[in-house]
């Protein structure tokens, strides 16, 4: 039975304890059970997350309470627990107080009800009486407002119009600031961070050059279009960047992504033309995505995909990748177009013919020359360019040897002659009519949401380390507008790389002029140097790109997902083994909508724990955890993982009527 007039007093507890916050636990609380399992009250909104829901009855004061209280049905009970679990006391009313009114609403006429004084449950915790007032009226419209609000603009990006006491000159220097961080740490360069920004711009050039190489091979693109997407994007990016050590490039996943997928509707061989033309139209797309949800900040519908979603898909589409290095460490010509583990090994068995010894030597020595670095770095971090310079170094000791011993390995594929230059125009190349504008369209689409999630977990993790923060919608916008903008210029879907940001970090970069200075010696390589690569084998391309995507593999995370969270060891797996078997795409959703049904069970099915109390304490923990603590006789306490609401609420109070059956039986 519902008690519908509203109280017209109601116990406020002014507690002044440092280190925990006070919470009062009492019987008029949305849902209230007797000892026998039968509500007292129905649910008339949400209850906080995690408060412990008891019925009515006496409750056995803790050994210092200084009055026991009344039997129970004459008097009503009410705790005192802060949320470390510790009892702070009780308070007694002569009757069982009505429900409190709804949060934002409720009303009724003042005057009457009683109390029992001031009861004082701790030397400096007093609970004391007071008059609750009417909430002021809030109109619909503005309780909608600031929802919104709460939602979209959580760190309010418009604080700098709302500032007192500041002419319109300084909020306007303010708003050009937040909008182009460079104003801001350009205020405070100096020498010491320009150095510190040169050495770790060359060290990530040395990467970038043979990783925008592969990487572009990767997707089935030219090799030049890789270098070109390492000179425009960079540049943009630090100008409307946030972060400081964020290595900007082609990443492995969106390469691997626009080559499985252009691939299949389109031969990169023999439509090279169209091919390049839907992967400029592919990086536009993605880049319009990135950019809207950062303007309308929409950005937590990536947070969507979990952790353990992006375990299993990153390890399986490293293993995609690792498998299609195949073609480049046998020297195979003539390979599958599809991405699958069982039609990539067919492929590889059947043109046995096409194996080249050579070849395989050749990938093979500078695999575990590139491994053997990466380990020296991983162990001692001081020697991080060790890892840096080696994918450089394996370019260039494989083409002096290709080139010395020519006349014996002309067998060996190389990538042959690259066109010198900058970036040409691409805009004439974009394709807006046709049968394959939906192809890039999904392409984009799946590529910009995962080179996103990249560049943004990349992002916050180097700036936790290094204790700054980032603005994730900012982040979303100048990731997108660089893509908008690259394939304007010849480039193809970019963003921030694990181990280019990796290496920028351990560098010592300092701002983002460090992207700044590497996209300057691409400039140079476009310009000088394009002839030095045209004996460089694509075994050694096909080396970079294996050591580069085979940490990605991370069976610790795995495992640890394994011991903590069954299901979400099963979500892993499902995404693993879909993008193995299936489809990137398809193993990916599979993933994600798992992810979306464990949310759902986990809003429907809270978890629920009984509490006990420990001896001789007033403490309350959980009884399947702690063997010492002690169910409160009469009593059953529980601790409930999720607000309670139409999606639950005949699920709880089934879940009390039976532990209250079984406690007391």
């Amino acid at each position: 039975m519902v008690n519908t007039p509203p109280p017209e007093k109601h116990l406020d507890e002014q507690h002044h304890q440092p280190q925990s916050s006070i919470a009062s636990i009492d019987f008029y609380t949305p849902l209230r059970l007797s000892i026998d399992g039968t509500p007292r009250a129905a649910a008339t909104g949400p209850s906080p997350t995690n408060q412990p829901i008891i019925p009515e009855g006496p409750i056995p004061p803790p050994p210092s309470s200084r009055s026991p209280p009344p039997p129970f049905p004459e008097a009503h009970h009410a705790i005192t627990i802060s949320n470390n679990g510790s009892f702070l006391g009780s308070h007694n009313h002569p009757s069982p107080p009505p429900l409190r009114p709804p949060p934002g609403g409720g009303g009724g006429k003042k005057g009457g009800g009683g109390d029992n004084g001031i009861n004082v449950i701790d030397d400096c915790a007093v609970e004391e009486i007071h008059e609750v007032c009417h909430p002021p009226h809030v109109s619909l419209w503005d309780k909608l407002r600031g929802r919104l609000n709460e939602i979209f603009f959580p760190e309010d990006p418009f604080h700098v119009f709302r500032k007192r006491n500041q002419s319109p000159a300084t909020k306007f220097v303010e708003a050009v600031q937040y909008v182009f961080p460079i104003i801001g740490w350009l205020r405070t360069y100096d020498f010491d961070v320009f150095r510190s920004d040169l050495i770790a711009g060359l060290t990530i050039a040395s990467l970038a050059i043979p990783q925008g190489i592969s990487y572009a091979k990767l997707a089935n693109l030219p090799p030049i279009i890789g270098l070109y997407s390492s000179f425009v994007p960079p540049m943009i990016y630090a100008v409307l960047g946030s972060s400081r050590h964020l290595g900007i490039g082609p990443v492995s996943v969106a390469s691997l992504i626009i080559g499985s997928e252009l691939s299949q509707s389109v031969s990169p061989e023999t439509q090279t033309e169209l091919y390049v033309s839907l992967a400029f139209t592919t990086t536009l797309f993605a880049g319009l995505l990135q950019t809207g949800l950062g303007i309308f900040r929409l950005g937590f519908i990536i947070d969507f995909l979990s952790k353990a979603t992006l375990t299993g898909f990153m390890a399986g589409a490293a293993v995609i990748v690792i498998l299609q290095q195949l073609k480049g460490l046998f020297g195979i010509t003539h390979f599958t177009k599809q991405m699958q583990i069982i039609p990539v090994l067919k492929s590889v068995i059947h043109e046995e013919k096409e194996w080249t010894w050579q070849t395989v030597v050749i990938c093979l020595s500078f695999l575990a020359l590139l491994l053997v670095a990466r380990q020296v770095s991983a162990k001692k971090p001081k020697l991080f360019w060790v890892s840096a310079l080696a994918p450089l170094t394996s370019v260039i000791i494989s083409t002096l040897v290709v080139f010395i011993l020519k006349s014996k390995l002309q067998k060996v594929a190389t990538i042959g002659k690259l066109p010198e230059g900058v970036n040409p125009s691409s805009l004439h190349k974009l394709y807006f009519h046709g049968p394959y504008l939906s192809v890039a369209i999904k392409t984009g689409i799946l590529a910009g949401v995962l080179s996103l999630t990249e560049g943004i977990a990349v992002g916050r993790t180097c700036a936790s380390m290094n204790n700054y923060q980032i603005d994730g919608n900012k982040e979303m916008i100048a990731i997108g507008a660089m893509n908008v903008c690259g394939c304007l210029c010849s480039c193809y879907v970019v963003s921030g790389g694990f181990a280019r940001s990796a290496v920028n970090y351990n560098a010592g970069a300092k701002t983002a002029f460090s992207n700044v200075v590497m996209a300057l010696a691409i400039l140079i390589t476009l310009l000088f140097l394009m002839p030095l690569f045209y004996y460089t084998p694509n075994a050694v391309l096909a080396a970079i790109i294996t050591s580069a995507v085979i940490g990605f593999i991370d069976v610790k995370a795995a495992y640890n997902l394994w011991k903590l969270d069954k299901l979400d060891f099963l979500i892993s797996m499902c995404s693993f083994f879909g993008v193995l078997f299936i489809s990137v795409p398809i193993g990916l959703a599979i993933a994600v909508g798992i992810s979306l049904l464990k949310i759902i069970l986990n809003v429907s099915r809270p978890f629920t724990s009984e509490l006990g109390n420990i001896p001789g304490t007033r403490i309350y923990r959980n009884l399947s955890c702690y063997n010492n603590a002690r169910r409160v006789p009469a009593f059953l306490i529980l601790t409930i993982e999720s607000p309670i609401y139409f999606a639950n609420s005949m699920y709880l109070q089934e879940r009390y009527a039976t532990g209250i059956n079984s406690s007391t039986s």
